[in-house]
């Protein structure tokens, strides 16, 4: 545990080509936690350890990575290198988030499982203040800059999934495709659909919004502005790695090869 760590070294914007208006994001991919956050988890460290096993989207910044080499014009990345056990960046930071039903609104306060993760009644703000604004800042002017300098931005949310429905999730009763693709009904138009399901057809099947829907954008841009464009990428665990928390395998060449084949046709 790093208790050094300062909020704007918790994120990292990776430069693309200047004209991509691609932003490949990565918002689960890390296990670093800073040790006074650690000190306010109830886990032991065996337990801790299982969890991120389980919550963590193992290899997902490896993959951008490789995205970002093969592409034929490089994509921005934004990748959070924090354990979104610190703080979700992608949830909503009051109630308008619906899982703060399971206790996993931006600041988890139960497991996967759903057992106690935090005290229940724990005060987020100091966290959301410290880790989650300035990410929201920084993706927000990630966002902005590529408007600027292409009129469009498309973010693509790289994400993994279990084979086996987890107890946190709200919507797991769908089917569970090797690739997932989560949309939103504003900023996710039919032809960024028909180009993901094109570039991941080969790799056994492709679903929409299930297990997992929606998509993130900045909430300055979030039902506002058409010029910002987002599809989820939910990549099955188990054609890519050994779960819980195992080391990848043969088909993250594949993934690689699917996730590139998308960001050049938007890039296209």
């Amino acid at each position: 545990m790093d208790d050094t760590l300062d909020a704007l070294d918790s994120f990292e914007l990776l430069p693309g080509a200047a004209h991509s208006p691609v932003i490949v994001h990565v918002p689960h991919s890390s296990r670093r936690m800073p040790a006074p956050v650690r000190e306010g988890i109830l886990l032991d460290d065996a337990a801790l350890e299982n969890e991120l096993d389980h919550i963590t989207d193992a290899h997902t910044a490896e993959l951008a990575a490789a995205v970002a080499k093969d592409a034929v014009v490089t994509p921005w990345r934004f990748v959070n290198r924090l354990s979104r056990l610190v703080v979700d960046p992608e949830r909503f930071p009051d109630e308008r988030e619906e899982m703060l039903a399971v206790g996993m609104g931006a600041v988890y306060t139960r497991t996967t499982h759903r057992a106690l993760l935090r005290p229940t009644k724990v005060d987020p703000q100091p966290l959301i203040d410290r880790y989650f604004h300035p990410y929201a800042r920084a993706m927000t002017a990630a966002v902005a800059d590529r408007l600027a300098a292409t009129g469009r931005a498309v973010i693509v949310d790289v994400h993994s999934y279990p084979t086996a429905r987890l107890p946190y999730e709200l919507h797991g009763d769908g089917p569970r495709p090797p690739i997932c693709v989560g949309t939103d009904s504003f900023h996710t138009p039919p032809e960024l659909v028909a180009l993901a399901e094109k570039a991941f057809a080969g790799l056994g099947g492709v679903g929409i919004d299930s297990p997992f829907s929606g998509a993130y954008i900045p909430l300055r841009y979030y039902e506002r502005e058409p010029g910002v464009t987002a599809l989820m990428v939910e990549i099955r665990r188990d054609t890519y790695m050994t779960e819980p928390g195992g080391p990848a395998g043969p088909g993250f060449s594949r993934l690689v090869s699917a996730l590139t084949a998308l960001v050049d046709a938007v890039d296209g």
